[in-house]
């Protein structure tokens, strides 16, 4: 197992599908939340300010809200929903 410092963590940053330009689409937060790492659930998480964005992330989280694996989505609508109200 390779291990990096936390300096190469920063470089090798996952570059999302469906995310060409500056809006977040519903395929990319899908993207982000079903492949990202921490570092792009900070961005996800600091683009919540956004009404629009927070209204797509709980479409996105109740379509797969019937999926008892999906414990990501269980946790951002979780999220959004708390800090929404």
């Amino acid at each position: 197992m390779l291990i990096l410092p936390r300096f190469f963590h920063s470089l090798w940053r996952m570059k999302h599908r469906h995310l060409n330009h500056e809006n977040l689409t519903l395929a990319a937060i899908d993207n982000i939340i079903a492949r990202g790492g921490r570092h792009d659930w900070v961005e996800l998480r600091d683009a919540t300010v956004d009404a629009a964005v927070v209204q797509k992330i709980l479409c996105i989280c109740n379509a797969h809200g019937d999926d008892p694996y999906a414990q990501r989505y269980h946790l951002w609508r979780h999220y959004v929903s708390r800090t929404a109200a």
